[in-house]
């Protein structure tokens, strides 16, 4: 639909249904991770950017946490750096870790900085290690099969899990209508950079920061059940229901416990939502429908759409 044959009365229409969540979420913390197809296509980054825009325009404020799994796979192909996998996490050594800090901590994090301050956003790129807010301790992966009497423990190098979260530069920035865009780079306490999975650094900055929603760009329509159909609201027990039986399984599955982590955490709602829609997460916040599946502690119905 073009300007010149936008109906105006669809226009007041949509206004009109966002009014009423505007107002109920203005000064609240929305944590956002951004990835996967809408990191890659051109009308869904530009879409992207001007949401994280339009929330901060309207009260929001939006915390940004990214990913760049094939970002960092890309460079050390060109590098000839081979990629290798545990559990489907990628070990880290030292060299690899180098390469993750350039892509995450530059490439990826300005390229997203550029994107949110070129749609009339103010947005400032950090990593973890900037002020120390993601203090980070290496993950420890267990390997077990069945002829083994006890788990292997194995050393995947610098990949680690989140210790504690500082959101002092966080809050500050915020306050001053800056948009945090925040690379999922941790440190210890000796200084060690550690890679840590994106879904679980926003999960974590989402419950230190006591966020009124963890949002999570997927490049699925949501959680669905046995038949397909997408589950578009779900308590914290029907999703433990959901585990329990099998029904959430395979690559889904750390992503939801990251959900649910979180609002078990003290975060009011979190949304598996599918980033290859335009304008996804304005959809989710301000409209009756949304794009994805919702989870939060409140008993809900598990609607199928």
């Amino acid at each position: 639909m073009t300007e010149q044959t936008r109906d105006p009365r669809l226009v007041v229409e949509v206004l009109s249904e966002a009014l009423p969540y505007i107002q109920r979420f203005s000064g609240k913390t929305v944590v956002v991770k951004y990835g996967g197809n809408a990191m890659t296509e051109d009308t869904l980054i530009d879409s992207f950017a001007r949401d994280m825009v339009l929330m901060k325009e309207v009260g929001i404020n939006p915390v940004v946490v990214h990913g760049g799994g094939p970002q960092i796979g890309d460079l050390l192909a060109k590098l000839n750096i081979e990629s290798r996998f545990v559990n489907g996490m990628r070990v880290t050594d030292a060299e690899t870790m180098d390469v993750v800090e350039m892509v995450l901590g530059g490439l990826v994090n300005k390229g997203i900085v550029n994107l949110i301050n070129q749609s009339g956003g103010k947005a400032i790129g950090l990593t973890g290690k900037d002020g120390a807010q993601i203090r980070a301790r290496q993950l420890k992966v267990e390997h077990q099969s069945p002829e083994m009497t006890a788990p292997e423990i194995i050393d995947i190098g610098h990949v680690g899990e989140v210790e504690h979260i500082s959101t002092d530069l966080i809050e500050m920035l915020a306050a001053r209508d800056f948009i945090p865009v925040i690379a999922p780079i941790g440190v210890d306490e000796k200084g060690k950079s550690y890679n840590i999975n994106a879904d679980l650094v926003a999960g974590k900055v989402a419950e230190a920061l006591d966020a009124e929603k963890l949002m999570l760009l997927t490049n699925v329509a949501g959680l669905m059940n046995a038949e397909g159909e997408v589950l578009t609201g779900l308590s914290t027990a029907q999703v433990d229901a959901l585990i329990s039986d099998g029904t959430i399984h395979g690559g889904m599955l750390p992503k939801i416990r990251c959900a649910l982590d979180a609002v078990k955490g003290g975060v009011k709602s979190a949304h598996i939502i599918d980033g290859r829609v335009p304008h996804a997460t304005l959809l989710e916040i301000f409209t009756n429908a949304g794009v994805g599946t919702l989870i939060t502690d409140i008993p809900q119905e598990p609607n199928a759409s």
